[in-house]
């Protein structure tokens, strides 16, 4: 292959900030152009900026841009032939740095950029303080779009429309299908995340840069308040925070035009992606993601062709279910902490845009580890949407780029049968997985419930928070509830409460 069609990265920018008045801090689209800045300072080549050609901005949601590509170009004072806009997903930047390899692959993109940021910590403490901030002029008709956008109205109204309240139904059922306890599940999980934490606090860039302990991060508390079981507030991504990250590429002849030393480049070998159905409650169980596992298989089979293995792993980590099913997918050693970056509690969540800071990380590690291959994977939504690329300090033995990269035909195949949802449901009803919402005071709310009807079909159900002998039973340490039968009666309000049998 051309080093004229070699896509490389050359450069790493991010940016972190906490400033005690919220009017000193930068807006999103200032923070982006200063992680563009530092990327190019950091492939040792300022002027690569200037011939940037396409630029993939991130999705933005901390602040109601009307343009915010038209904000970016006058924080840069200069406008890329390609700038483009990205849709909500934590796994777009991955793809944004996959289709712009594939772009210099293909011979339509000489110098390229991935960037995003967010600005939320400066927003929540301006409202707090009743601030104004000296940004961009708001957009009023700004919307964001959101899960009950196009989930099942009945997940809203049941309150679990949004990632904090659906991945513990992931989390609860691959608990039950690897015939752990709640107790022993909740624990490898607190483990996991002490490591995680750890590596944050070893990242210059990170929001919390202290290592918490397993018992600091598996039990409930004041300062840790119990969100949505079994997850504690240490467990759930962290979104209020300042941050910008960047990522440069250019072809492999303009890295060396440009002086960027050998050593310093990371290849983009090849990837894969998939999604799941975009309801949750349209997919066929939820102890495993066939889009997520027919991704990491593809990627495991890139590394196998090349004679190699994953020495790196950046594993998506916005709850511990995601890291726990790609771990054993992967075949990784228990106790690795698969991470360069902190994962999304102690690193930070900057909404969409955790995957650009975690390439980042990623390519510091790979310049100092020669010949070695990792693997970044980002996810989107709900576990719906999945994108991982393998990266190296070295070149590939087999060009793949450009690249195809869907493996959705995969996944499909694997994918079992769906059941039928049932709006309305009374009788026998067993549990299939399940959550408890929690008040900020940390008392239950209400427990909810997918089931499987007597006939098949699948339905939600509430347990009230008022029931404190099923909320028991659905928190209970030494046993899951999952597949405990039970019973189906319409509310006074219209929705359907579920008791044990």
């Amino acid at each position: 292959m051309e080093a004229d069609r070699i896509p490389v990265i050359v450069g790493a920018g991010e940016i972190t900030e906490r400033p005690a008045d919220p009017r000193e801090a930068h807006e999103p689209a200032a923070l982006m152009a200063e992680a563009l800045r530092r990327a190019a300072a950091d492939a040792g080549a300022p002027d690569l900026l200037a011939a940037l050609d396409s630029l993939d901005i991130v999705n933005s949601v901390s602040w109601p841009y009307g343009d915010l590509p038209a904000a970016l170009a006058g924080q840069l004072g200069l406008r890329p032939r390609r700038l483009v806009y990205g849709p909500v997903g934590g796994e777009s930047p991955v793809r944004h740095m996959h289709e712009a390899a594939n772009r210099i692959a293909r011979g339509e993109s000489e110098v390229a950029a991935v960037v995003g940021a967010e600005a939320t910590h400066a927003v929540a403490q301006a409202q707090k303080q009743g601030i104004t901030l000296p940004w961009t002029t708001p957009d009023p008709n700004w919307s964001r779009t959101r899960g009950r956008d196009f989930l099942h109205p009945l997940s809203v109204r049941l309150g679990v429309a949004d990632p904090v309240s659906v991945y513990p139904f992931y989390e609860n059922a691959v608990e039950a299908f690897l015939g752990q306890t709640p107790a022993e599940g909740q624990a490898e999980s607190a483990a996991l995340w002490s490591r995680f934490s750890s590596v944050a606090a070893r990242n210059p860039a990170a929001w919390l840069k202290r290592e918490y302990s397993p018992e600091e991060i598996g039990t409930p508390g004041p300062a840790n308040r119990p969100i949505a079981y079994p997850y504690t507030k240490l467990q759930v991504a962290n979104p209020m925070v300042n941050q910008g990250g960047a990522i440069l590429l250019t072809s492999l002849a303009r890295a060396r035009a440009a002086g960027v030393p050998e050593n310093r480049l990371v290849y983009l070998w090849a990837g894969a992606a998939a999604v799941e159905p975009r309801d949750y409650l349209n997919r066929d169980h939820y102890h495993e993601s066939h889009a997520q596992n027919a991704v990491l298989d593809a990627c495991g089979r890139i590394a196998e062709a090349e004679g190699t293995e994953f020495t790196t792993c950046e594993l998506y980590s916005c709850f511990p279910c995601v890291p726990k099913m790609a771990s054993r997918r992967l075949g990784l050693p228990p106790g690795l902490a698969p991470t360069t970056t902190g994962g999304l509690t102690f690193f930070g969540a900057p909404l969409n845009n955790y995957m650009t800071h975690a390439a980042a990380a990623m390519t510091r590690a790979l310049r100092e580890r020669p010949d070695s291959a990792a693997l970044l994977y980002g996810q989107g939504e709900f576990v719906t949407k999945h994108h991982a690329v393998v990266l190296a300090s070295r070149p590939p033995r087999q060009w793949r780029l450009p690249q195809d990269y869907s493996v959705q035909a995969e996944a499909d195949s694997r994918r079992g049968p769906v059941p039928a949802f049932a709006e309305t449901a009374e009788g026998d009803a067993a549990i299939e997985t399940f959550t408890v919402l929690h008040d900020r005071d940390g008392a239950p709310h209400h427990g909810v419930v997918i089931l499987r009807t007597g006939d098949g079909r699948r339905a939600l159900g509430r347990v009230p928070g008022s029931d404190a002998a099923t909320i028991a039973l659905l928190k209970r340490a030494d046993r899951t509830p999952i597949g405990a039968p039970g019973v189906l009666r319409p509310a006074a309000d219209g929705l359907q409460d579920w008791s044990p049998a």
